[in-house]
């Protein structure tokens, strides 16, 4: 490659390189397409650098710590246990290493360019890339925006070395004392249970009246009971004001039932939210139209207002979740690539990697009935499974959603362990138009906590074997 004053030509360009980006590169390279890649940090992107990945592992681990603390009720009890947090810290990088090394293999086994640098556009088919040192012009015959996003910061919390987003909270040093935790979504629920397991006093503030408020309630209260158990203060209807900080630690003030009330702790997380990256890219330039929110409006193929620039993940309609811009970025390749696909997100799970787990795909059973569906919702707890009782994992239900006239599956809510796991049956069966007597013909390993996808679906039919 020259870099000068010529311009670089590629037949796909895409700007971003985490899930949706490097999987939408990588796709429309086996399509046969000469792609070039773009980003401005490292290779995987949030997910696999700051996000997804290595809050799993942390929690992972958080878990662990947990679990070598003992368990009484298995006549299990264990003294003095240490944690080298640094050792933690470091193992938690060494599985980011390994992932995002492995991005870069498969990019450059796909024979996708990689280029590092900040992107601004310039017209419909063409972009400069700008690093420290040099301006590129690159030209493309079509572009997939796959910029992501960033956390949300409120006023009164100007992140800094106390007051953390998403990122600081994994990349903490030490263990804290204790921790103010301000919004109890996700992201805020997941790091606020790998904190307590490790030992820290967490409070969560939540704004509205429940934590969890994408779940059902009666699963977010699973999640409550056993953070309560951990010793997690969990405040509702609680507005964060405003924090006083030191060199030791944070005094947050907070208001509740009409009373302020305050805080000391050693850190802040701030975990309200993410906004799409869709600023300083000079897509004003393009005309690419967007909403109040900075979100690009797309079409079903993935296609902006401008016909041969793409638009995929957390810039676009829709939760922000990593393997939803992997979808998003395969489709967007293929129908560059002339094929006829589209989006259609009906069989999208979502999770959180709570205490226990949460997950859902489809409709939930309220959702259903309000698209005017008539649907039997269809439970089966975790305390009738054998491998659950096994694990001395009881807490938790499968709720199938099909509808009463044929039986179709059309969505599912699981609390419980290994949720994240279990949803996948549930979504397949969405995906490939299977009814609850299908499930329940699949022959079910024993004893496994699949079989709880089986035993819902005898649910379901009216059937049911090991439950009443």
């Amino acid at each position: 490659m020259v870099v000068g004053d010529f311009p670089i030509e590629t037949d796909t360009l895409v700007v971003g390189a985490g899930p949706g980006g490097y999987v939408a590169a990588i796709r429309a390279a086996q399509k046969g397409q000469n792609v070039t890649i773009v980003d401005k940090d490292n290779l995987g992107g949030v997910c696999l650098n700051v996000g997804c990945i290595p809050s799993k592992a942390l929690i992972e681990a958080g878990h662990k710590a947990e679990s070598a603390r003992g368990d009484e009720e298995l006549g299990i009890t264990t003294e003095n246990v240490s944690i080298d947090f640094s050792k933690v810290q470091e193992w938690k990088g060494g599985v980011v290493k390994k992932l995002t090394s492995g991005v870069e293999s498969l990019l450059k086994g796909n024979k996708v360019d990689i280029v590092k640098g900040e992107v601004y556009f310039v017209d419909k088919n063409s972009v400069k890339i700008m690093d420290e040192k040099n301006s590129q012009t690159y030209t493309f015959n079509n572009c997939i925006i796959a910029t992501g996003s960033s956390p949300v910061e409120i006023p009164n919390f100007k992140f800094s070395d106390r007051v953390l987003d998403s990122t600081g909270g994994l990349n903490l040093q030490e263990i804290p004392e204790k921790m103010v935790v301000i919004g109890g979504g996700y992201i805020g629920t997941e790091l606020g249970t790998a904190y307590a397991n490790f030992g820290t006093d967490v409070t969560i503030l939540e704004g509205t009246e429940d934590i969890l408020g994408g779940f059902e309630k009666q699963m977010a209260q699973l999640v409550k009971k056993r953070l309560k158990a951990k010793g997690v203060n969990i405040v509702t209807g609680a507005m964060a004001q405003g924090v006083e900080e030191s060199d030791n630690g944070v005094q947050v003030t907070y208001k509740a039932n009409d009373q302020e009330e305050t805080i000391d702790a050693d850190y802040v997380l701030v975990t309200v939210g993410r906004r799409p990256n869709t600023d300083e890219l000079g897509l004003e330039q393009v005309g690419i139209e967007m909403d109040d929110d900075g979100l690009v409006t797309i079409d079903k193929q993935c296609r902006t207002n401008i016909d041969n620039i793409y638009a995929i993940g957390d810039i676009v309609t829709g939760p922000p979740l990593a393997h939803k811009a992997s979808y998003e970025g395969k489709v967007a390749a293929e129908v560059i690539s002339g094929e006829k696909a589209e989006i259609d997100y009906m069989a999208i799970p979502a999770v959180v990697f709570s205490d226990p787990e949460l997950a859902t795909v489809g409709y939930t059973e309220k959702g259903a009935k309000d698209a005017g569906y008539d649907v039997k919702a269809s439970k089966f707890p975790f305390a009738a499974n054998g491998r659950a009782l096994s694990l001395n994992e009881t807490d938790g239900f499968l709720k199938l959603i099909t509808r009463k006239d044929d039986g179709l599956v059309i969505g599912a809510q699981i609390a419980g362990i290994n949720a994240s796991d279990l949803i996948a049956e549930v979504g397949l069966a969405i995906e490939g138009g299977m009814t609850a007597e299908d499930i329940a013909l699949t022959i079910h390993t024993h004893p496994t906590m699949g079989e709880i996808t089986m035993e819902a679906a005898d649910v379901a039919l009216g059937t049911p074997v090991h439950t009443m």
